[in-house]
């Protein structure tokens, strides 16, 4: 065997040419995710099931919908480099942990009295996701094309 086959051989294969634009996205989300599931074992293991509205909201807004963002702002760059994901980005990551504080506040103490916080924050976090959908739309024009790379038109009535 030749050195430069073995060489090659060792060399890990190249990785698809994806955009950096949903990193950080992802990465947050893995937050998300870590503190989700350590509010889930908590409420599990103390048998009180008080902040499941929080636990739920952690999951879906944090883990899921930041990873699906990361996601598709990766796959189409036009879309994650866009005003409208950087508004969708900081209304979300700033409405997300006010909203998951003064849920949790409300829910054990019963004191309503952060209820304006919550109610601007989940409005925030409303705004970001009308961003998403509204980049989404402006952005990704000519998203018919295949996803493969080979420019080819889909045709979706032939899709099977």
């Amino acid at each position: 065997m030749r050195l430069e086959s073995v060489q090659s051989a060792a060399q890990p294969a190249a990785q698809p040419a994806v955009s950096s634009a949903g990193v950080v996205w992802i990465k947050l989300a893995v937050l998300y995710l870590a503190a989700g599931v350590a509010l889930g074992m908590a409420m599990g293991m103390r048998q009180d099931f008080t902040l499941r509205p929080v636990h739920a909201h952690v999951n879906l807004l944090g883990w899921t919908t930041l990873a699906l963002a990361g996601i598709i702002y990766s796959i189409f760059p036009q879309a994650g480099n866009s005003v409208l994901a950087r508004v969708h980005f900081w209304l979300m990551n700033l409405a997300l942990p006010v909203m998951m504080g003064a849920l949790a506040y409300v829910l054990t103490t019963g004191d309503v009295k952060v209820l304006p916080a919550l109610v601007v924050s989940e409005l925030a976090a409303a705004a970001a996701i009308v961003a998403f959908a509204a980049n989404l739309f402006l952005n990704l024009g000519g998203a018919e094309r295949d996803v493969r790379g080979q420019g080819e038109v889909a045709d979706p009535a032939r899709v099977a």
